[in-house]
């Protein structure tokens, strides 16, 4: 039986918890109809975690006791932000929905040249961000940043060891092309018309690495989904 987990603003420590979180408080009672006496774990978003169970069902707070404590083991070591252009709406959610579950810890939705939609919606995209956290069981919630147009991205990614830009014209990714070490890494992912000889010029002259993934032409969202998971997980594609 699934015992649901919530990464909420929690102290995490064994004895009685109350919590009055209406959004959670709904999931929980009349969402997915939890009863007294099933449990559910806790986190605080910062890797610490307790099992809880359901002490009390009052009439907007739902009482639980947390028992164990422990550390989130499930969270991905390498620090991968995900630079992915700004897609339609329904495939952008898309993505940060899977690059979450994938194991990134940020996304920064990029303007690039050939980019059709300007505006997010950054409330329901940390919204999904935090359900597909929870569901696939990390210990983190990843961080959302503003959006920012691709010149000045480019500008500020000094802290990536690495950034990997994937374009049709780069050579076909593989892990040992490229040592990922432990630190920061930027994966980047163009528009639906694919990114213009302009950025791809800018993104050697930032020294990015240029890939692909494969002789098939995959769709913006595909490719980041497939992209961030192969480098999360140290993947290759193979030849």
């Amino acid at each position: 039986m699934k015992t649901h987990r919530f990464i909420g603003n929690f102290n995490i420590k064994p004895g009685d918890l109350r919590i009055g979180d209406p959004e959670l408080f709904n999931q929980i009672k009349s969402v997915l109809k939890l009863k007294i006496g099933e449990k559910i774990i806790l986190g605080d978003g910062r890797m610490n975690e307790g099992l809880a169970e359901i002490k009390e069902l009052g009439r907007d707070f739902i009482g639980v006791e947390i028992g164990g404590i422990n550390t989130n083991i499930n969270e991905p070591s390498r620090h991968i932000i995900l630079c992915c252009s700004i897609l339609k709406r329904e495939n952008f959610e898309l993505v940060v929905q899977k690059a979450t579950e994938a194991g990134v810890k940020e996304i920064i939705p990029i303007i690039t040249e050939r980019t059709v939609k300007l505006n997010i919606r950054p409330d329901r995209l940390e919204k999904i961000i935090k359900e597909a956290a929870e569901q696939s069981g990390r210990g983190i919630v990843p961080i959302l940043r503003d959006p920012v147009n691709f010149v000045d991205a480019t500008g500020g990614v000094n802290r990536n060891g690495i950034n990997i830009i994937f374009d049709m014209s780069g050579e076909i990714f593989g892990n040992w092309k490229l040592e990922i070490g432990n630190y920061p890494l930027g994966v980047w992912i163009g528009p639906e018309g694919g990114w213009t000889d302009k950025e791809l010029e800018r993104a050697r002259v930032e020294n990015f690495k240029i890939f692909n993934l494969g002789k098939l032409t995959l769709r913006a969202e595909t490719a980041a989904i497939i992209g961030t998971y192969l480098i999360v997980h140290n993947f290759s594609v193979a030849l």
